[in-house]
């Protein structure tokens, strides 16, 4: 199941360790599939306050998405970031291409009703 990285990231100023992370990251991302879907792009906030930007990477699964960033070329890189930029990262997983709401609402009822 295809897993994702998301990035709630709120940048205080670009340097350069935050364009050497940049420029790095890709090499760290290629052994285990990894591969920007959003980066660097403008949001659009409809609800609710967003402050900064978000980055999503997709990992062929979780245990590829949880071992890139445990992986000592990651680990390395991190700092470069941290130190620079406030925010939020998580993995999750997807869900199948024919997923439909209503089958998790069902079960969702089956819990409580339990």
């Amino acid at each position: 199941m295809t897993a994702y990285a998301v990035g709630h990231i709120r940048p205080e100023r670009l340097n350069e360790e935050i364009f050497e992370y940049m420029e790095r990251i890709q090499a760290t991302l290629d052994p285990f599939g990894g591969r920007f879907i959003v980066h660097g792009k403008t949001v659009e906030v409809l609800e609710g306050p967003w402050p900064g930007t978000i980055v999503m990477i997709r990992f062929p699964g979780m245990t590829e998405a949880r071992d890139w960033y445990l992986s000592a070329a990651y680990q390395e890189i991190l700092p470069l970031r941290t130190k620079h930029m406030e925010g939020e990262v998580i993995l999750v997983e997807g869900v199948d291409p024919d997923y439909d709401a209503s089958q998790t609402v069902a079960r969702l009822r089956e819990d409580t009703a339990a």
